[in-house]
Protein backbone atom coordinates (compact mmCIF):
# COMPACT_ATOMS: atom_id res chain seq x y z
CA UNK A 1 0.00 0.00 0.00
CA UNK A 2 1.75 3.39 -0.61
CA UNK A 3 0.86 6.57 1.40
CA UNK A 4 -1.66 7.62 -0.57
CA UNK A 5 -3.46 4.80 -0.34
CA UNK A 6 -3.05 4.32 3.37
CA UNK A 7 -4.30 7.73 3.92
CA UNK A 8 -7.63 7.26 2.23
CA UNK A 9 -8.00 4.27 4.24
CA UNK A 10 -7.75 6.64 7.38
CA UNK A 11 -10.28 8.78 5.87
CA UNK A 12 -12.72 6.29 5.39
CA UNK A 13 -11.94 4.97 8.89
CA UNK A 14 -12.47 8.76 10.23
CA UNK A 15 -15.65 9.60 9.00
CA UNK A 16 -17.12 9.70 12.30
CA UNK A 17 -14.80 12.47 13.73
CA UNK A 18 -14.96 15.91 11.65
CA UNK A 19 -11.62 17.40 12.55
CA UNK A 20 -9.64 14.56 11.94
CA UNK A 21 -11.90 13.39 8.55
CA UNK A 22 -10.88 17.20 7.14
CA UNK A 23 -6.95 16.96 8.39
CA UNK A 24 -7.12 13.31 6.29
CA UNK A 25 -9.08 14.30 3.38
CA UNK A 26 -6.85 17.74 2.97
CA UNK A 27 -3.69 15.44 3.42
CA UNK A 28 -5.54 13.40 0.49
CA UNK A 29 -6.14 15.71 -1.66
CA UNK A 30 -2.65 17.53 -1.84
CA UNK A 31 -0.80 13.98 -2.61
CA UNK A 32 -3.82 13.36 -5.36
CA UNK A 33 -2.98 16.97 -6.53
CA UNK A 34 0.74 15.37 -6.73
CA UNK A 35 1.97 18.51 -3.66
CA UNK A 36 4.32 17.19 -1.29
CA UNK A 37 2.87 16.80 2.30
CA UNK A 38 5.00 18.04 5.18
CA UNK A 39 5.72 15.24 7.33
CA UNK A 40 4.02 17.21 10.25
CA UNK A 41 0.75 17.01 8.85
CA UNK A 42 0.87 13.48 8.81
CA UNK A 43 2.37 13.21 12.42
CA UNK A 44 -0.75 15.60 13.17
CA UNK A 45 -3.05 12.88 11.24
CA UNK A 46 -1.22 9.72 13.70
CA UNK A 47 -1.98 11.69 16.51
CA UNK A 48 -5.19 12.69 15.96
CA UNK A 49 -6.56 8.92 14.90
CA UNK A 50 -4.96 8.01 18.26
CA UNK A 51 -6.62 10.30 20.74
CA UNK A 52 -9.95 9.63 18.66
CA UNK A 53 -9.93 5.81 19.28
CA UNK A 54 -9.43 5.43 15.95
CA UNK A 55 -6.33 3.28 15.65
CA UNK A 56 -7.83 0.94 18.44
CA UNK A 57 -10.82 0.66 16.47
CA UNK A 58 -8.71 -0.22 13.15
CA UNK A 59 -6.90 -2.75 15.24
CA UNK A 60 -9.77 -4.90 15.89
CA UNK A 61 -11.31 -4.58 12.86
CA UNK A 62 -8.16 -5.44 10.64
CA UNK A 63 -5.86 -7.98 10.54
CA UNK A 64 -2.01 -7.76 11.88
CA UNK A 65 -0.68 -7.33 8.71
CA UNK A 66 -3.83 -5.01 7.04
CA UNK A 67 -3.37 -2.67 10.05
CA UNK A 68 0.45 -2.78 9.65
CA UNK A 69 0.11 -2.16 5.47
CA UNK A 70 -2.52 0.45 6.40
CA UNK A 71 0.19 2.19 9.16
CA UNK A 72 3.24 1.91 7.82
CA UNK A 73 3.67 4.15 4.73
CA UNK A 74 2.73 6.82 6.92
CA UNK A 75 5.08 6.36 9.51
CA UNK A 76 7.66 5.66 7.23
CA UNK A 77 7.10 8.56 5.74
CA UNK A 78 7.05 10.76 8.83
CA UNK A 79 10.23 8.41 9.78
CA UNK A 80 12.44 9.56 6.82
CA UNK A 81 11.53 12.94 6.94
CA UNK A 82 11.43 14.59 10.48
CA UNK A 83 14.90 15.74 11.67
CA UNK A 84 16.94 13.50 13.61
CA UNK A 85 17.47 14.88 16.81
CA UNK A 86 21.10 15.60 18.27
CA UNK A 87 22.55 12.87 20.47
CA UNK A 88 23.18 12.69 23.87
CA UNK A 89 26.33 14.31 24.91
CA UNK A 90 28.08 11.39 27.07
CA UNK A 91 28.27 11.46 31.01
CA UNK A 92 31.30 13.73 32.09
CA UNK A 93 30.88 11.92 35.60
CA UNK A 94 31.88 8.46 36.17
CA UNK A 95 29.40 5.68 35.54
CA UNK A 96 28.95 3.73 39.03
CA UNK A 97 27.60 0.95 36.93
CA UNK A 98 30.55 -0.04 35.08
CA UNK A 99 33.46 1.74 37.15
CA UNK A 100 35.84 -0.36 38.25
CA UNK A 101 36.12 -1.39 42.40
CA UNK A 102 36.95 0.34 44.95
CA UNK A 103 35.41 3.85 43.18
CA UNK A 104 37.52 6.69 42.57
CA UNK A 105 40.99 4.67 42.55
Amino acid sequence: MDLRDATLVILTESFLHQELAGLAQSVYQDMAAGREVPYQRLSEIIGKVSDKGVLRAMHRKYSATAYDAILMPILTEIGQRAPVPPRRQPATEPDWLTAPYPFGS
